[in-house]
């Protein structure tokens, strides 16, 4: 693995390079959103070929099999439904996928694409993302996941199914083991906004749509609602928390490698020369899918050997039914002929003597039937005997297969709950970072420091009032303005009503200032303290910083004078 520390993706307003660090793109949460043609798929192999060719691994989710082009430049394992990705995959493959990409270091692109039950295809991402997570407990390296069009997995809107749910954990809790999580949407009003504000990274390309455009604004600020909808192609506001500049301007640059995904038109193309990962690597993923295959041959085999049994059987009952009613009716005829009270003597000679012969035929036939059915029995017996071990040997079969599944089921649970809670990675070139969380109410001293710093460089162009809590911001004069600023940033009216109380006791502050105070991200706090200077409870006397509105003083100083 390299040891760069960062990516060159584009160029800013200013002509400017602009550089990501690699660790905050491989164990952070990121969003990229646009509108379709607006760049958005461009900027995510932009990133992906830099993290390549710096010698990181990854694993894509690609939706619309369009990420296969980066095989041009970059030896990785296309596995998916067709038959042109490299190997074809089940959810069976997901625990040998998750070891290739963590143990191995081989990037993966998964083609969800082609898969026709869209079941599969949820089962086996769900499946790969957990045994991601499991092993990166234990690996602890920086790896990361991209999803595109994440809103189908965590919508706004429906419900999160197992695999969103999933998705979401790891955007909450992956970071402290190593794992990123990279989510792609044309949609940002579509995708839950519990994703998008834990983010701490976000690209915006253009966007139109009133209730995309509106999302913008929220969560950076008004202001860029209607600029998001003029950025040209490959543009895009970059908005990131390890910077002093939270917003920049950027041009993304172009890929290098095939656009697998660029829209068909009357050109004649070609269709590169693709690398791909040696024979020898998906071998195992091969003997499992041969193994598979194999058992359902097996079992299928037994079930139609069992099938054709059961019809034997059932003809042989008929017949010994119809045996036993021709034997039946001889016994019938001889006792008549036989019984006291017959009336043969009256009969002539010759009929008796018929009578007679044909007596002896039914008894003869009655014998040889009676010898056949006893045959017959002897060898329903020996059916019955097979059809029972037949059904054993694919009870014992299922038993084990039921077996295997519950022990796989109890490894992953015993790998979860032996996970220590607080793990450290070495990133590239040694250097140890802590990934954790610090409880809320504590502070360490590097946070203190930090704190204090901000708190230095925040102008200060109104008064504090250090005397105020937050009761004073509780009544009617303006709970429903901090209820919709609340319901419109995603954040709690608790907090609104704790970031106005920092704001009264010091003053204009910046957004990173208040939202060190009220234990909330940067990106959150933004989108509330823009609601709130829509609601005329805040002005914003510089730019990223915000104060108390002067009418909002003056009602503070006149409840405080008439108490």
């Amino acid at each position: 693995m390299s040891d760069q520390r960062e990516i060159l993706v584009g160029e800013t307003a200013d002509r400017q390079d602009l550089y990501l660090p690699v660790v905050e793109l491989l164990t952070g949460r990121g969003f990229v959103t646009g509108k379709s043609g607006s760049g958005k798929s461009n900027t995510a192999s932009v990133i992906a070929e830099e993290l390549l060719e710096a010698g990181f691994p990854l694993l894509i989710v690609d939706t619309d099999g369009e990420y296969y082009g980066l095989k041009e430049e970059y030896e990785m394992l296309h596995a998916g439904a067709d038959e042109e990705c490299d190997i074809q995959i089940g959810p069976e493959h997901a625990e040998q996928m998750a070891s290739l990409a963590l143990e191995e270091n081989v990037p993966v692109i998964l083609d969800v694409s082609g898969y026709l039950d869209e079941e599969v295809a949820d089962e086996l991402l769900r499946k790969i993302a957990r045994q991601l997570f499991v092993k990166e407990k234990k690996l602890k390296k920086p790896f990361l996941l991209v999803v595109e069009e994440v809103h189908e997995y965590i919508p706004e809107g429906g419900g999160v199914g197992e695999t969103g749910n999933l998705l979401i954990k790891i955007s909450k809790r992956g970071r402290k083991h190593g794992l990123g999580i990279l989510g792609i949407s044309q949609r940002p009003a579509d995708v839950k906004k519990d994703f998008i504000t834990q983010a701490n990274w976000l690209v915006w390309h253009r966007l139109t749509w009133d209730n995309d455009t509106k999302v913008v604004g929220r969560i950076i600020d008004t202001e860029y609602s209607e600029l998001v909808s003029e950025l040209n192609d490959g543009q895009a506001f970059v908005q990131t928390d390890w910077t002093e500049t939270d917003v920049r301007k950027v041009q993304f640059r172009r890929k290098r490698t095939f656009d697998a995904g660029a829209t068909p038109g009357l050109d004649d193309f070609e269709r590169p020369e693709l690398k791909s990962v040696s024979d020898a690597l998906v071998g195992d993923l091969q003997d499992i899918s041969e193994r598979k295959q194999h058992e359902e041959n097996r079992i299928l085999e037994l079930e139609n050997e069992l099938e054709k049994k059961e019809k034997r059987i059932e003809t042989l009952e008929a017949d010994l039914e119809s045996a036993r009613d021709v034997s039946s009716a001889a016994k019938q005829m001889a006792d008549a002929l036989t019984g006291p009270n017959t009336v043969q003597t009256q009969l002539p000679e010759d009929e008796q003597r018929r009578l007679h012969d044909e007596l002896h035929a039914l008894e003869t036939e009655r014998d040889d039937l009676e010898s056949t059915l006893a045959e017959r029995d002897d060898r329903i017996e020996t059916l019955e005997a097979k059809l029972d071990s037949r059904a054993e040997t694919i009870e014992r079969l299922r038993g084990e297969n039921k077996r295997l599944r519950e022990r796989v089921t109890d490894l992953e649970t015993t790998q979860e709950r032996d996970a220590t809670a607080e793990s450290t990675i070495i990133q590239a070139g040694g250097d140890e970072i802590e990934f954790g969380y610090t409880p809320f109410g504590e502070s360490t001293a590097e946070d203190e420091r930090e704190e204090m710093a901000t708190s230095d460089r925040s102008p200060v162009t109104t008064p504090a009032t250090t005397a105020i809590d937050e009761a004073d911001f509780d009544g009617e004069w303006i709970n429903d303005r901090l209820t919709r600023a609340a319901d419109q940033s995603q954040c709690t009216v608790e907090t609104a009503r704790k970031s106005l109380v920092v704001l009264a006791r010091n003053g204009a502050l910046e957004t990173v200032a208040v939202a060190d105070r009220v234990d909330r991200s940067a990106v959150a706090v933004q989108g509330l303290l823009s609601e709130l200077r829509t609601e005329g409870v805040l002005d914003r006397p510089a730019e990223r910083t915000y104060t108390l509105d002067d009418d909002i003083r003056s009602e503070l100083n006149a409840m405080a004078n008439a108490e």
